[in-house]
């Protein structure tokens, strides 16, 4: 017994005399780059009304926290329109028209590992400012995972739709939230939220 105690204790020694580059890694050197990037719409929204954060936003705070990520938004250069009818109208038209519309700033994706987009759901898909940001970066090699907010749509066919603009890179179990539940009942989708960062084995 003390022969073998006496030989843990020296390989301990052993080991730390090494040099950092010897040694083995830690969880925490392991752990992944995350960047969580969103599209979110501000003003009148169905079901709750004139708002001050988006839905969409209000999720993405809660995946960085939830990850340690860092949170980039999509920004359209020209505004959307602030009534709902109004915004409705001008995503259907662009998405009709596979437009690209131009959006401010940016973030270097090939920067992370991984990557959730997010976005709210309009007509069966992704805002197209969203796809002006995809399609200006490398995907190839990157964990996608998308969320999106919604009122009973869910997350459409939108997963398959990033597989398609991602290219190269391998896309997770997304998650959809009613925009109503985002607003009104936090918690409730913080614990949402959580259950599915931990499903995908990203939870800090």
């Amino acid at each position: 017994m003390r022969k073998a105690t006496f030989a843990l204790l020296l390989a301990a020694l052993i080991g730390w005399g090494l040099p950092a580059r010897a040694r083995i890694k830690t969880d925490q050197d392991m752990e992944k780059k995350v960047l969580v990037v969103f599209f979110s719409h501000t003003g009148e929204n169905y079901g709750v009304g004139r708002i001050v954060k988006g839905n969409t936003h209000i999720v993405a705070e809660m995946i960085a926290q939830g990850t340690g990520g860092k949170l980039f938004e999509i920004v359209p250069e020209k505004d959307y329109p602030q009534t709902y009818n109004e915004c409705v109208a001008e995503a259907r038209q662009e998405k009709e028209s596979a437009a690209r519309p131009a959006v401010k700033g940016d973030i270097a994706v090939e920067d992370y590992e991984v990557v959730f987009v997010g976005y709210p759901n309009w007509w069966g898909d992704m805002p197209m400012p969203v796809y002006s940001f995809i399609e200006k970066h490398d995907w190839n090699g990157k964990q996608v995972y998308p969320f999106c907010t919604h009122e009973g749509s869910g997350l459409s066919e939108t997963e398959k739709y990033i597989a398609g603009a991602c290219k190269g890179a391998t896309v997770g179990k997304g998650l959809a939230v009613k925009g109503t539940m985002a607003q009104k009942s936090q918690d409730q989708t913080r614990k949402s939220v959580q259950s599915w960062l931990e499903k995908v084995g990203l939870a800090k």
